[in-house]
């Protein structure tokens, strides 16, 4: 992280950047400050289905076609709504023999993104898919986050903004001068690491989901007048 000071002053021997000498306006503090919040997710994000392998393409297709409706509707039953299950891949390819040139069968895939909003069904939603794909499911990722990150981007916002003011004053202090008023804010943010799963395969019970928390995190970049 880079701060830069920049003051009028005489000869003082201080080791601070000048920015110039004349009125109190040329004098600055530039500073860095940093605001982090955690909050517990509210939505389960998930991308599963089923995989079937025939000898021909149409029961291929047919078979996994089955088995991601059995799927999806045995995680609505569970709880999830049917308008937060959406069709995220369909893909159909051949399969081939050890040789690696003759076609022997072919292996269709049919996966949903689906969202759980209520999380204390998460689980059981989970694993209601699985009993309804039995080997044929397909699970490629399981994540939690943040729908609605308002508040703890707001709470992150103020927590950078009194950081940046609290070394602003620092600098201001140690240069024997006042802090002034704010000229210029630069600000950003970013939403921290999402506690995840990932598994390729079915298993057998409920599944095991820890949320952990999200994580926001605001810089912001203020100039303060010195006086």
């Amino acid at each position: 992280m880079r701060r830069r000071i920049g003051i009028c002053a005489a000869a003082t021997g201080l080791a601070l950047l000048l920015t110039g000498c004349g009125s109190d306006g040329d004098r600055s503090v530039t500073v860095v400050g940093n605001g982090k919040v955690s909050g517990v997710p509210d939505v389960l994000n998930a991308d599963l289905g089923a995989e079937v392998t025939a000898a021909d393409v149409s029961t291929a297709v047919d078979g996994v076609n089955g088995k991601a409706k059995a799927m999806t509707d045995a995680m609505v039953n569970a709880g999830v709504k049917r308008e937060d299950v959406k069709t995220s891949e369909l893909s159909v390819q051949p399969t081939y023999g050890p040789e690696g040139r003759t076609v022997i069968g072919y292996k269709a895939s049919n996966s949903v993104h689906i969202a759980v909003r209520d999380l204390p069904k998460a689980s059981a939603i989970l694993d209601a898919a699985v009993k309804a794909g039995g080997n044929d499911t397909r699970i490629s990722s399981v994540a939690f986050g943040l729908e609605d990150n308002t508040k703890l981007l707001s709470d992150a916002r103020a927590r950078a903004f009194d950081d940046a003011k609290a070394r602003a004053q620092q600098y201001a202090d140690l240069a024997g001068l006042k802090l002034k008023s704010v000229k210029t804010i630069n600000e950003g943010s970013s939403g921290g690491p999402t506690p995840m799963l990932r598994q390729a395969a079915p298993s057998a019970g409920d599944f095991a989901l820890e949320p952990g928390q999200q994580t926001v995190t605001f810089d912001v970049t203020v100039v303060w007048e010195l006086g």
